[in-house]
This record gives structure tokens, C-alpha cells and sequence, in this order.
């Protein structure tokens, strides 16, 4: 198989790193994430005028790509500029859960999707959830011709901005069960809806949304009752690939920026860089980083392949890429020193980022078990 980038997508990756370079700088990223939105609406619609969103999409929803590849570009270049705005939420997550299982009413959401009209995003972990795609305790109640909904979701991405979301709710059956989770499209004005926002650690914005009597019409039901978990599964896959590709392009910038520092940085009256104690750990570190590219590569090819095989190459390269960008967070702050670690350099930022990618969509220790689960059942 042929894992050269296309011209397009040679194109999209060279246009949107160049608009990110101009206008993405460290700076503006630290005014960014001080701002009250947590992102730019402003740089938000030049990244939809620049068909970024519509790269997410396939020709089919209302875009012009969608498919592994197209993702793994993206977040690549999101990733080495340290990008917060809400492309993994509203585009990824909710979008693919909207293109997957909604009706022609409910598709035409899309289009604001794309346009950056609108910003949804997935409401699916929960408290207890670990991480465990199927732990569901948030209730969904038939009343009337409607429903009730009751619960609380976590770590909602960008909720507070959001004016959509997509709400996993249990219709039937016990708290861990693959059948009887529903899913149900919310607008955020919905009575009874409550939100608080919270920082985290990278810049980044959660929010927790609590559903209190919630009551919405048949129409909000997104697919088939108790049928969620599929779609679920498939969304979740394709925000993993997005955070995998995210972490090898902040990656790749970590180790530049290091490379740089240990050609400047003088000691004894010569570059550090030319210790070879020093060249050794760039020389692994550099090793560990394309072994990540190459599980990236591996889940973007196999992202449309019928389920065990996605499943399981998703399963490693997050498992990878928690390993790796731990490691690499870890060596470049120390071969940077004690400046490392200042809020000033970017550096410190790309490492935290890098930490918080390990515990989106589950960490190293959950995928290594899942990959072993999923390979047991291939085998049985």
C-alpha cells in the first residue's frame, strides 16, 4: 500500500501550516486561551474559509475528504502549532456522529458544522466512566411522545461555547452494557440543561453538564433506539486517530525546538549538542517519534476496514503514542534544563499538551488492555 500523501493533501498540509505559522503564534495562542471563549471565533472562521472543517468530512456529509488520511493531515499541523480551538469536538466527535446516524432533518446541521457556524460536541464520558466506551448511567425515560433525560456528562469539550450537543443516554438494559445506549441531539438553550466550564491543564476548556428533567421531542433521538454504541465506537475511533496525529506533530516540534537549544546552548565553550551523551538520547527519542508516525499511519489506513482491524489499530496507536510522548515530554525538558520548564517557553506547553493527549480518549494502560481484548476475540 502507497502511504504517500496525496497532492491535495500535500497542498492542505502546506496551506494550513503556513496560516497557522502567521497566525497562530505562541503569543496569540497565550491570548487565546486567557480569553472567556477559550478560543478564537475570529481564527475559527478563517480555519473554515481555509476548508479545514471540510476536510474532516467526506464528499458524501457535505466535505471534501474525511477518510484517515485527511484527519492524521490536519491535526498533524494542529498539533506542531498547539491549535486549541474546537476541531476535535464539534468537526470529529459530534460530526461524525451526526453524518453516521442522523436523518435528513438532523444532517442539516452539517453544513453549519462545516461552516463553523455552529459548535457542537460529543456529551458522552461521565464521571465513572474510565475511560470505558459502554458506561453509560445517564438515563433517557420514554414520556409521552418524547423523552426525560437525567445525568451528568464530564470533560465536554469546549461545552460552554457549544450551542449543540450529542448526548449518550441509557434507554435499557444495565450501566456497562453495549445495547440500550441511545443518543439524542441537544441545543444547549435546552431547559434544564446546566453547564460549568473548567480549564485544563494544556489551555484547553471542558465543561460538565448536568441533565436535570430534561425533556426533548421524539425528533431529538439521533439513529435507531439502543443502538448508540456503534456509532459511539466509530466517532470515538476517529477522535482517537485526531489526538494520535496531534501528538506526533507537537512532537516533532518538541524536538526541533530542542535540536535548536542544543546547537545554541554552550557549555565548557562548546554546544552542548556536540556531547555524545546528548546525541545518543536525541538519536532514540528522534527513533521513538517515527515509530509513533508509523502506528499513526497504520490506524489512518485502517480507520474504514471492518471493525476488529480498525478497533485494534486505534487501540495501538494510542497505547504507542501515550508511551512515546511521555518519553518525549520528559526528554526534552531535561535536556533543556530548568528553563524547561518556565511558563514563557513553549516548550513547557507542547509537553503538557503531550500529557493530557495520554488521558483524552483513554490512556496507555487502557488501550494495552483493549488491544489484548480485541486480539483475544480475533482469535477465538
Amino acid at each position: 500500500m502507497n502511504f504517500e500523501p496525496t497532492e491535495e493533501r500535500r497542498m492542505l498540509a502546506d496551506s494550513l501550516n503556513r496560516f497557522i505559522s502567521a497566525q497562530y503564534g505562541f503569543a496569540a495562542r497565550q491570548a487565546i486561551i486567557r480569553s472567556p471563549q477559550g478560543y478564537s471565533p475570529a481564527l475559527w472562521r478563517q480555519f473554515a474559509e481555509l476548508g479545514v472543517m471540510a476536510a474532516l468530512f467526506r464528499e458524501a456529509d457535505g466535505g471534501f475528504g474525511g477518510d484517515g488520511f485527511d484527519i492524521a493531515t490536519v491535526f498533524e499541523a494542529l498539533g506542531r502549532g498547539l491549535v486549541v480551538e474546537p476541531l476535535l469536538g464539534s468537526a470529529v466527535l459530534a460530526g461524525e456522529a451526526l453524518a453516521t446516524a442522523g436523518n435528513a432533518q438532523q444532517r442539516q446541521w452539517l453544513d453549519t458544522l462545516i461552516s463553523g457556524d455552529t459548535l457542537a460536541a460529543l456529551a458522552h464520558e461521565e464521571p465513572a466512566t474510565h475511560y470505558e466506551a459502554a458506561h453509560v448511567q445517564t438515563r433517557a425515560q420514554r414520556q409521552g411522545g418524547g423523552w426525560l433525560l437525567n445525568g451528568s456528562k464530564a470533560l465536554v469539550l469546549q461545552g460552554a461555547e457549544c450551542q449543540l450537543f450529542v448526548v449518550s443516554a441509557r434507554s435499557s438494559g444495565a450501566v456497562a452494557d453495549e445495547a440500550g445506549i441511545s443518543l439524542f441531539l441537544l441545543p444547549a438553550d435546552t431547559p434544564g440543561v446546566q453547564l460549568r466550564s473548567s480549564s485544563t491543564i494544556d489551555g484547553g476548556c471542558v465543561a460538565s453538564l448536568h441533565l436535570e428533567q430534561v425533556q426533548v421531542g421524539a425528533e431529538a433521538l439521533l439513529g435507531a433506539e439502543g443502538a448508540g454504541y456503534t456509532v459511539l465506537e466509530r466517532a470515538l475511533g476517529r477522535g482517537i486517530l485526531a489526538l494520535c496525529a496531534e501528538a506526533v506533530g507537537a512532537m516533532d516540534a518538541a524536538k526541533a525546538a530542542t535540536l535548536d537549544y542544543l546547537r545554541t546552548r554552550k557549555q565548557f565553550g562548546v554546544a552542548i549538542g556536540s556531547f555524545q551523551a546528548l546525541q545518543h538520547r536525541m538519536a532514540d527519542m528522534a527513533l521513538e517519534i517515527e515509530q509513533a508516525r508509523s502506528s499513526v499511519i497504520n490506524a489512518a489506513a485502517a480507520l474504514d476496514s471492518e471493525r476488529l482491524s480498525r478497533e485494534r489499530a486505534l487501540s495501538a496507536a494510542k497505547f504507542t503514542i501515550g508511551r512515546v510522548a511521555t518519553l518525549v515530554a520528559e526528554e526534552c525538558i531535561q535536556l533543556h534544563g530548568g528553563i524547561g520548564m518556565t511558563w514563557e517557553l513553549p516548550l513547557s506547553h507542547y509537553a503538557k499538551r503531550l500529557v493530557m493527549i495520554d488521558h483524552q480518549l483513554g490512556d496507555e494502560d487502557h488501550h494495552l488492555q483493549r488491544y489484548m481484548a480485541l486480539s483475544a476475540e480475533a482469535a477465538a
